[in-house]
């Protein structure tokens, strides 16, 4: 049985609390929708460029980007001359981020890889602050060794959409795989000793960890 996360009412008071007025985050909302596309939507977005800004983040990765939505939050963050290194299988979500950053005059701050996300991490030269994960579900166990190899001691490891509508807590035996994949990875990121986690319910759910 799907569960709402966020009371409704909470949700919208807040909503209405903080809106950012700018065309092009209006236009990417707008194409969300009419696309029937999961975004992290406006509070996980403010969190984000909350915790880039914070950490004074200067290299930023996405393990799965979409049209580059939560990538635009991290870049109103992001130290200057920092970068977001952006995945996607998508040639065409890609075509559409580079165009919503130009169109935000913030081009210089995005690289853009076309492929599969861990895969694409693998080949990365460096280190990052901030490792952003919203791969498919099902690869959520995988990602965990993939983004802690990149990521330095003392940065952010966040996953999307770890309370997946509450269906993290029905019955195992009743569990698709994207769900059990996604029971396996919040078990994982609580037991590990190189971690300090913590799932925030806002939105779908989204775990915070840091690097020890």
């Amino acid at each position: 049985m799907m569960q709402s996360i966020v009371n409704a009412e909470i949700e919208s008071y807040v909503s209405r609390l903080g809106t950012v007025n700018d065309p092009v985050l209006t236009e990417m909302e707008a194409l969300a929708g009419k696309r029937n596309f999961p975004i992290v939507g406006p509070q996980v977005g403010r969190l984000l460029e909350i915790l880039a800004r914070f950490g004074g983040a200067r290299r930023v990765l996405e393990l799965g980007s979409g049209f580059g939505y939560s990538a635009w939050w991290f870049t109103r963050g992001l130290a200057p001359g920092g970068i977001i290194h952006c995945t996607d299988l998508s040639q065409e979500n890609r075509d559409l981020a580079l165009g919503f950053f130009r169109r935000a005059g913030r081009a210089e701050r995005i690289v853009f890889h076309v492929g599969e996300a861990l895969q694409i991490a693998r080949g990365l030269n460096g280190v990052f602050d901030i490792v952003f994960n919203d791969v498919d579900k099902e690869a959520y166990p995988d990602s965990l060794e993939v983004a802690l190899s990149v990521l330095r001691t003392g940065g952010l490891f966040l996953t999307d959409n770890v309370l997946w509508s509450g269906k993290v807590t029905e019955d195992d035996t009743h569990a698709d795989p994207a769900t059990a994949a996604i029971k396996r990875f919040n078990k994982a990121i609580f037991n590990r000793r190189d971690l300090l986690p913590v799932i925030l319910p806002m939105r779908d759910g989204l775990a915070v960890c840091v690097k020890k």
